[in-house]
């Protein structure tokens, strides 16, 4: 599996918006625009939790950035593997 499908796959399972801000495949990193769907009401800060969880077992190096300014996104996500 690359990282962009395993990427994928733990997006997936958290049922995000998500979409791929910038992409580094020389380097294995990958920035990511995370948005909570409609009807989830969980608190960004948990959501965020329950994702660098996921992250960080599969070995990913994880730096995250909540309510960015600049984009209209929950929590930008840079992961590097």
């Amino acid at each position: 599996m690359t990282e962009r499908q395993m990427i994928q796959e733990i997006l997936n399972s958290e049922a995000m918006e998500y979409h791929f801000e910038d992409v580094d495949e020389d380097s294995k990193e990958y920035t990511l625009l995370l948005k909570r769907l409609d009807k989830d009401v969980r608190p960004v800060e948990e959501l965020n939790d329950e994702i660098k969880k996921y992250f960080k077992s599969a070995n990913f190096d994880y730096k995250e950035e909540l309510h960015p300014d600049d984009v209209d996104a929950d929590i930008r996500l840079v992961i590097k593997r």
